[in-house]
Order: structure tokens, then C-alpha cells, then sequence
């Protein structure tokens, strides 16, 4: 649980939560229909989520829904420490703190699971395999769970092929909402936030190189292309490189990348993404961070290795590492997520909509859970529009119905040209 002392946070806490929920009006909507619908009651959760505002406000929802919650840090150096104790004052079990080591982020997550779960959220999957590799006690009464990240799905996937899956699963990440708004522009901007706070770097005119170019990677090469910056992409899909390649960007392979980029962003979801071979090519004074979800992008490891000496903490979040020839390269964030340890992670506009999303399937999962057979589900595209519609409103946004006859078109094949 939160540190007693960490109690004088509180305060806040709280006016950081205000803050993020005027940003955040599908919530709140939903947050007052969970209170009247009470279609949580009696449910017991267990979630490993950033303990952040915005996630705060997400759990109130799901606790006006009539969920019990117990919340345990997907990210130790993601953790809002005002956010946690103002979280403990309304009386919420929460078993996070920043800068927390290993053992302890598990022990965090076996704390959460004591609340014995009906359903699991996760950010990640590590909260969903510790389940089945340590707490399998617990796993006869969860019937059901959801997944925020694209490496968690894929971990899912996975485990869903290998028939270890044990109850089903909904994959909120792969709504269409979630990765248009979420992963794109969220990722993007947020990214490139906690770089240039982390580095006070100019982004114009640098070579900035994007590791990936799924739904994340293509919001961080708009976002580094709108300040001015000269992008190449690295992929290991033909579809997706082509894609770049056909927006304009430069396509190269990591060894070609490694010589002439400035600033290395890698948004795989895969490990040792830039390795050995690849710092030994860099420029003196290249920065490298990472906006995928677990710190094995970068083979931080490998890095130390090489490295004659570390500078740490040259800047907040920047540690410096020397090579024997003199050059310097810059790690942010220690690898880990650097929107989320450098910034705050994504505006609470864009965490409206994935929480959102996620709060209907967990109202979803409730009703449905006792026909779901053990696997990965898509979120029902009916809650995906349902997000939509309600943040259009929210904005003052209209958009056309069809007509009958419209209508009638679409459901024929009997018309011709």
C-alpha cells in the first residue's frame, strides 16, 4: 500500500484528478450511468494499470459501477504518487510508489490479487501471468479480464494459442478508437513530450529514427515530421515499411539507421530492438528512448557493458553513457516508457476514450463472461461506436444518419450499377 507518509500527498492528488476528469467527459457520463445501472455489484477487481490521474478517474467509475477494486503500478516509474494517496483516502487499496524495484512492482501485484478477483484489467499481461504462473489458486474464480496494451494482447495471443489461457480475455487495445486516438495521437504527442523534457532538445532539423511503424510508431513519426524533424523508419513487415515509405519517410534497416540518426525511438512491442552493434555505429551525443511498454527495446544491458563510465542524472530522466572513444550516448528514462516516466503519458482527453471503452467491457464482460469460453475477444464494435458517438457529442459534433433508402442499399445485393 501506499506509504503512510506518502499521505500529505493527498491534497494533490485530488486537484490533479479534478483536473484530468474536466478533460475526461465520456467518463464522466459514464460514471453517473454506472451509478444509477450498478451493473458491477458484488464484482471484485484486480487491476495493474500506471497509476496516474487519469487512470484514477477510470476507477471511480468502475467503483460507482459497485466494484470492489484493489490496484496495483504496471510501471514503477510511471506512478503519480499524489494520484496513489488520494486514491488510499477514498478507500481504495493501492499498492504503488515511484521508483519501486522489481521485486517489489511484483510483490504489488500479488497484494492486488489478494482481493481474490472476479475480473482482471491489465496493462501489459504481467499481472495476468503472474495468475497463471504463481496465484493459480485464483484462477477458478476469475471468469474474466481485459487488456489496455498492444504487447499485452500479443502476450495473450500467445497463451491463447497455447491453450494457457484461462478465462477469456477482451482485448481493448485493438478497438478502432483505441489505436486511432490512443495509440496514434496519444502515443505521439505524449512521446515526444517526455523526450524534449527530459532533454530540452530541438527537434527541427534533427534525424529522428522511429523503431516500428504500427498504429504508435506512425503517430510518433507525424508528430516528430510536424516539428520539423528528418524521420527514417525502421520495420521488420514489408506492408507496414511499404506504407512508410509511401507517406514519405525514409525506410532503412537499424544499421543503416544507426550512423546518421539523432534521436532513436523504438515502438516495437519486441526486444533488443537497437543492440551492441548498433551503439557502436551512433553519433557522439545520440539519444535513445523508448515508447514501447517493458524496458527490453533497448539493450540497456548491453549498453552498461560497453560503456567506460555512466553519467547518471545529467539531466531529470537522462543518464549519460561514455565509450571508451570519447562518444556519449544519452538513455532516457532508464528504457522504460518514456512518455509516461519523463511526462505524464497521454492528455486525459485521449485516456477518456480508452477508459471509456474499457468500462463498457468490463459491463460487458459482467453479463457475459458465464458464455465466454477461455481466448482473446475483440471489444463488441458496438461499444467502440457507443465511445465515438459520445465523444462527438461531448465536442458539439454532428454527423450524418442514413437515409431508409441508403440504408436498404447497404443490406442488398441485389442492386446493381
Amino acid at each position: 500500500m501506499v506509504d503512510k507518509a506518502d499521505a500529505s500527498l493527498a491534497e494533490a492528488g485530488e486537484r490533479r484528478i479534478d483536473w484530468a476528469m474536466r478533460s475526461m467527459p465520456v467518463l464522466r457520463a459514464l460514471g453517473a450511468r454506472f451509478g444509477e445501472t450498478r451493473p458491477l455489484e458484488g464484482l471484485k477487481i484486480a487491476a495493474c494499470l500506471h497509476v496516474t490521474a487519469e487512470t484514477a478517474v477510470a476507477v471511480g467509475v468502475l467503483r460507482a459501477g459497485g466494484a470492489e477494486l484493489a490496484l496495483a503500478a504496471s510501471n514503477p516509474l510511471s506512478t503519480q504518487n499524489d494520484v496513489a494517496a488520494a486514491l488510499r483516502t477514498y478507500g481504495m487499496e493501492v499498492y504503488a510508489r515511484a521508483g519501486v524495484d522489481r521485486d517489489t512492482y511484483y510483490r504489488h501485484i500479488h497484494q492486488a490479487l489478494d482481493i481474490g478477483p472476479d475480473i482482471v484489467l491489465d496493462d501489459g499481461c504481467d499481472l495476468v501471468n503472474t495468475l497463471h504462473t504463481e496465484r493459480t489458486e485464483l484462477l477458478k474464480g476469475v471468469s474474466g479480464g481485459c487488456e489496455e496494451t498492444t504487447t499485452g494482447v500479443i502476450r495473450l495471443r500467445q497463451m491463447a494459442a497455447e491453450q494457457a489461457l484461462r478465462f477469456p480475455v477482451v482485448a481493448v487495445n485493438d478497438t478502432r478508437t483505441k489505436r486511432m486516438f490512443d495509440n496514434r495521437y496519444g502515443t505521439g504527442q505524449s512521446t515526444l513530450d517526455g523526450i524534449t523534457r527530459a532533454t530540452n532538445t530541438l527537434l527541427a532539423g534533427r534525424t529522428v529514427v522511429v523503431a516500428g511503424f504500427g498504429y504508435c510508431g506512425r503517430g510518433v513519426a507525424e508528430r516528430a515530421r510536424g516539428h520539423g524533424s528528418r524521420v527514417v523508419v525502421t520495420e521488420i513487415d514489408p506492408v507496414k515499411a511499404l506504407d512508410a515509405s509511401l507517406q514519405g519517410y525514409e525506410v532503412r534497416t537499424m544499421a543503416e539507421a544507426a550512423v546518421i540518426g539523432d534521436l532513436f525511438i523504438t515502438v516495437t512491442g519486441n526486444r533488443d530492438v537497437i543492440r551492441g552493434e548498433h551503439f557502436v555505429a551512433m553519433k557522439d551525443g545520440a539519444i535513445l528512448a523508448n515508447a514501447g511498454h517493458f524496458d527490453i527495446e533497448i539493450d540497456v544491458r548491453a549498453l552498461e557493458g560497453m560503456a567506460d563510465s555512466v553519467n547518471l542524472g545529467v539531466r531529470p530522466y537522462t543518464d549519460e553513457y561514455v565509450l571508451p572513444d570519447g562518444r556519449r550516448l544519452h538513455l532516457l528514462a532508464e528504457g522504460r516508457l518514456v512518455n509516461l516516466t519523463a511526462a505524464e503519458g497521454h492528455p486525459a482527453a485521449v485516456m477518456d476514450m480508452s477508459f471509456s471503452a474499457q468500462a463498457l467491457a468490463v459491463a460487458w464482460l459482467a453479463e457475459e463472461r458465464v458464455r465466454l469460453a477461455p481466448g482473446v475477444y475483440d471489444v463488441p464494435g458496438e461499444i467502440d461506436a457507443e465511445v465515438a458517438r459520445l465523444k462527438l457529442a461531448a465536442a458539439g459534433i454532428g454527423i450524418d444518419t442514413l437515409t431508409p433508402d441508403q440504408a436498404d442499399y447497404l443490406r442488398s445485393w441485389r442492386f446493381g450499377s
